[in-house]
């Protein structure tokens, strides 16, 4: 991680408070206001791009720490600053093309949790599209499990194909060689209250790259027709020549999509460039610069990294010494506004 000044630290407080911590608009452009879904072309966008997902789990579970991570910024040891979220706190979030994350974050003390399935049942979970559900992993409390089960009821009575993730959080705390056993064991019980609701379990630290990998898979899953997508990355991946394309997000660089054309040893190696990019670009930022593109070559490979539509970044690797970096250059430049329409359409097909 890269350590941050005093100055930094504020600043983001500032716009977690304005943009997240209450709902409201702080100067984040991939922030709405409450009850409208911002688009810089058209001021407002169709409604059934909006994807609501649930952020919830026993008070201390690490939700607000990993939302702040992700989505605003934070660097994991400047989390513990953070204070308990109170109720609902609900923010939307500009994602992919067209989609916006309607983010809401609910707190886990026992109150509220108790009136979320008491006189709030119905608003809360009507029209999930995600529930994330966020257990600390080393809690022996039998009330997480509970609270579990009835998220899974009240969301087959009010949502329709919801989709379960659970995050088995602060897995860090565990001894490594207990690691897999404690998830393998977890996981079972989560699986067996969830029954026939798709679902998935990942065992997550604010720490490492697991954290971004639970969430490119949460979000991968939200993204419409990703198959083409994905086809359209593959044509892209041969016509440059290269090895792998991999599409991030471009505010949190979650990994959407990719194409690989070459095995690689490392299965967790998306997560760590999400990781150490948006490091890097945060050390870009506090020293009052604008990361914009990276190129990083070797002996044996050279990987671009750069702008590719509005909403997204691209990474293309590659290893075959006949590949000319200004072509590879070219190619993203041409590619651009194809994937731009391509993915703008795709969100807006979607009914």
């Amino acid at each position: 991680g890269v350590r941050g000044s005093t100055e930094d630290l504020g600043e983001r407080e500032r716009l977690w408070k304005g943009g997240f911590g209450e709902g409201g608009v702080g100067s984040n452009p991939f922030l709405c206001r409450e009850g409208e879904c911002c688009d810089s072309s058209e001021g407002r966008m169709p409604p059934q791009t909006l994807k609501k997902v649930l952020l919830m789990g026993r008070s201390n579970a690490g939700k607000t720490s990993m939302r702040s991570i992700i989505f605003a910024n934070y660097i994991a040891r400047e989390t513990t600053r953070l204070g308990y979220t109170q109720e609902v706190e609900h923010s939307h979030v500009k994602f992919l093309g067209n989609m916006v994350l309607n983010l809401w974050d609910c707190g886990g003390q026992e109150a509220y949790m108790e009136s979320y399935f008491e006189s709030q049942r119905d608003h809360i979970f009507r029209n999930v599209a995600v529930l994330i559900y966020v257990f600390d992993v080393e809690s022996q409390n039998i009330k997480d499990m509970q609270y579990f089960g009835l998220c899974v009821e009240a969301l087959r009575a009010n949502s329709e194909n919801p989709k379960v993730f659970c995050l088995l959080h602060k897995m860090d705390l565990v001894p490594e060689i207990e690691r897999d056993n404690v998830f393998q064991a977890q996981s079972d019980k989560i699986r067996s209250i969830a029954g026939s609701l798709s679902n998935m379990c990942f065992a997550t630290s604010i720490w490492d790259e697991t954290l971004y990998r639970a969430w490119s898979r949460i979000v991968y899953s939200l993204i419409p027709n990703v198959e083409a997508l994905e086809r359209q990355l593959t044509i892209f991946c041969e016509a440059c020549g290269a090895d792998e394309v991999v599409l991030f997000e471009k505010a949190t660089f979650l990994v959407i999509s990719h194409a690989t054309k070459t095995s690689f040893r490392d299965s967790h190696r998306f997560e760590k460039i999400s990781n150490i990019i948006k490091q890097f670009k945060l050390s870009c930022t506090r020293s009052q610069s604008q990361f914009s593109c990276m190129q990083v070559s070797n002996s044996r490979f050279t990987a671009f990294v750069d702008v590719f539509t509005p909403t997204t970044y691209v990474m293309v690797v590659s290893s075959h010494p006949a590949v000319l970096p200004a072509a590879t250059q070219i190619n993203i430049q041409n590619a651009r506004s194809y994937f731009e329409a391509h993915i703008n359409s795709t969100d807006n097909s979607v009914a």
